[in-house]
């Protein structure tokens, strides 16, 4: 009886959290833009950040519960999730991912020193209070670098309010060619009151959604006898990873391969270095013996086949089943099923 309330606790409290970030990034959306923020500073710091709020406010939670091996297995998990089911899903539903945009110049870059740095931070097992602060840093002038970088080819997304739409947000792509930029006029929502009472709903969402999400699994992992974070890397994992599930999924269906890749490259790095960086401040991290085994591995394995998949600038539908192949092999490894 004890398991079943404590699994029925992980699966509420994993839709309290992912829920609450959805309720943060529509009002944080709405809000930013009726106060005057263009769509880009909207686009590129809320909606940038918002996909990946559940990863992070769980990450703080098991800080502070003192269960730190729960972050880096978190970020390493969903960074696996994200390559591997995320876009091995969406090439297979699309039939195939290709991108205008030339990913050589910025994006496979910066993900693949992001990851190199994160690789070799982790090699002793410990995330320490300057390394934690060497990743936020690095954060920093991936964020910084991206706002000033540009490229002649690469396709610009303005957030626009649609009422209509459950998520309360389009992306609109513009095509920019010869250096001339065009620009959308984008009418400024009104700013209403429930927005704000959604904003503080939705922190309140995930606040305990995190709690709990992080109590369960550490009474599972007592209860099973596993190590929490291999509940981490996968289920949690997995469910924080939703949204950039849901989003890719529905992108590669409507042919907008562009958003795919974006938001997995941005999202990926968001992770490895805020996700870790911010709790890292707080306490240091520490690796178990799985996630540094297994999870290190097949996260340089999915990073450097997703990097060469960028360099092709395309996904075909085997290499999205060998994606999906991998993932299996990996949460089978972990559970010593193969």
């Amino acid at each position: 009886m004890e398991i079943l309330i404590w699994i029925i606790i992980f699966i509420i409290s994993l839709i309290v959290l992912v829920k609450g970030a959805d309720l943060v990034l529509d009002s944080a959306e709405r809000i930013g833009l009726s106060l005057g923020f263009s769509s880009f500073v909207v686009g590129a710091v809320i909606v940038g950040a918002g996909t990946s709020l559940p990863e992070l406010a769980s990450s703080l939670a098991a800080v502070f519960k003192n269960a730190t091996e729960i972050v880096p297995a978190n970020a390493i998990g969903s960074n696996i999730c994200n390559i591997l089911l995320v876009i091995g899903l969406s090439a297979v539903i699309g039939k195939k991912l290709s991108v205008r945009k030339n990913l050589i110049d910025l994006d496979i870059p910066l993900l693949l020193i992001s990851t190199l740095l994160f690789l070799g931070i982790v090699w002793d097992k410990k995330i320490t209070l300057f390394e934690a602060i060497l990743l936020l840093t690095a954060y920093i002038v991936y964020f910084l670098y991206t706002l000033v970088h540009k490229d002649e080819e690469e396709e610009l997304y303005a957030v626009i309010p649609n009422h209509e739409k459950k998520r309360k947000t389009l992306f609109v792509p513009i095509r920019r060619r010869y250096k001339v930029v065009k620009e959308v006029k984008v009418k400024r929502p009104k700013l209403r009151f429930r927005d704000f009472i959604f904003l503080f709903l939705g922190i309140l969402g995930l606040v305990f959604g995190a709690k709990y999400l992080v109590e369960s699994i550490i009474h599972l992992s007592e209860i099973f006898n596993i190590a929490k974070g291999v509940i981490a890397i996968t289920a949690v994992a997995l469910g924080t990873s939703l949204p950039e599930l849901i989003v890719s999924v529905k992108a590669a269906y409507t042919n907008r391969p562009d958003m795919v890749l974006g938001n997995i490259f941005g999202s990926n790095v968001f992770n490895i270095l805020l996700v870790i960086g911010v709790p890292g401040v707080i306490k240091t991290l520490y690796i178990d013996e799985k996630t540094f085994i297994i999870g290190i591995p097949f996260l340089l394995f999915a990073t450097l086949i997703f990097l060469v998949s960028g360099l092709s600038k395309r996904i075909h539908i085997w290499e999205g089943l060998m994606y999906l192949t991998v993932y299996i092999l990996f949460i089978g490894k972990l559970f010593g099923l193969f």
